[in-house]
């Protein structure tokens, strides 16, 4: 797979560092979808929240939504 362009800070993300970013976004995403954030309105608001977040990322990367 190829690795979406990433910048921090505006420093360029390696190869792996770019991979680890979005290894680590797609884990919490599947936590929020497994797991949530709690079962209270707020829980549920900050999860639907999350996911969109990780959407958007998902759309500026390139990947599958």
């Amino acid at each position: 797979m190829n690795e979406p362009q990433m910048a921090i800070n505006g420093l360029a993300l390696t190869r792996a560092e770019a991979m680890t970013v979005r290894v680590a976004i797609e884990e919490f995403a599947l936590s929020l979808t497994c797991d949530g954030l709690g079962d209270d309105e707020h829980g549920k608001a900050m999860t639907a929240a999350y996911i969109a977040a990780i959407d958007r990322l998902r759309q500026r990367m390139q990947l599958p939504v």
